[in-house]
């Protein structure tokens, strides 16, 4: 034996619930911090999945094993 619940049953949500900076201006509002500066890559090489801040997509292994990468344009 269930009971319906109704949209009368449930308490009222205040609109400041979804935005509790919504009032602020702009330029005062907390900025979104990004999670990490790391990326996660697979390295062309060996296929190995990691995750690294460098430009090259390169494992440290293969770097030091002088793998080429061609790119293909």
């Amino acid at each position: 034996m269930t009971e319906s619940r109704n949209s009368e049953d449930r308490p009222v949500r205040c609109s400041c619930v979804k935005d509790g900076f919504a009032a602020l201006p702009p330029e005062l509002r907390p900025r979104l911090q990004k999670k990490s500066s790391l990326r996660k890559v697979t390295c062309p090489g060996c296929g190995l999945v990691y995750s690294t801040n460098r430009s090259i997509d390169l494992c440290m292994e293969c770097e030091k094993k002088g793998v080429q990468i061609h790119y293909q344009r």
